[in-house]
């Protein structure tokens, strides 16, 4: 699959806007910092995630950036295409010129899964990844603390 870290990165940032983010704005730098993404290339990203009106923004002291609404609202495949990214499996982009200029046998074949794997990305919010973040946590509580009770024994 084909998906470059422009999307990787937009995805990551938006989830923890999501999972950082409340009544006040979260800014750029902070998401930044937490996920090692360069400063420059988030707000290179977050405006396109404004102009498709997934986040609004906040100016001044204080200011960043918040959910245009809630994360179960906002689904990972709008993230992706508000960034310009396209989920494709095919080895043409998609032109259908694969081989020697022209459609190769199972062109057609990648396109379809590149639309399967779209539309599964278009079944994901935010809020299924926070979710499923926060079971992961929860799951890990008690084995985190059987290790701490074994090693202070």
């Amino acid at each position: 699959m084909k998906l470059t870290t422009r999307g990787r990165y937009a995805v990551t940032a938006m989830l923890d806007l999501a999972i950082n983010g409340g009544p006040q704005p979260v800014s750029l730098a902070d998401i930044s910092g937490r996920q090692e993404i360069s400063l420059s290339y988030l707000e290179q990203l977050f405006a396109k995630l404004r102009r498709n009106e997934l986040v609004t923004s906040a100016r001044g002291p204080g200011g960043g950036y918040r959910l245009a609404r809630s994360g179960t609202d906002i689904f990972v495949a709008q993230i992706i295409d508000a960034v310009d990214e396209a989920v494709d499996v095919t080895n043409c982009q998609g032109k259908g010129n694969c081989h020697h200029g022209e459609t190769c046998l199972t062109h057609d074949l990648w396109e379809d899964l590149s639309g399967q794997i779209h539309d599964f990305l278009s079944q994901i919010s935010l809020g299924d990844l926070m979710e499923r973040r926060q079971r992961q946590r929860t799951t890990a509580r008690p084995v985190e603390g059987l290790l701490q009770t074994l090693s202070l024994g």
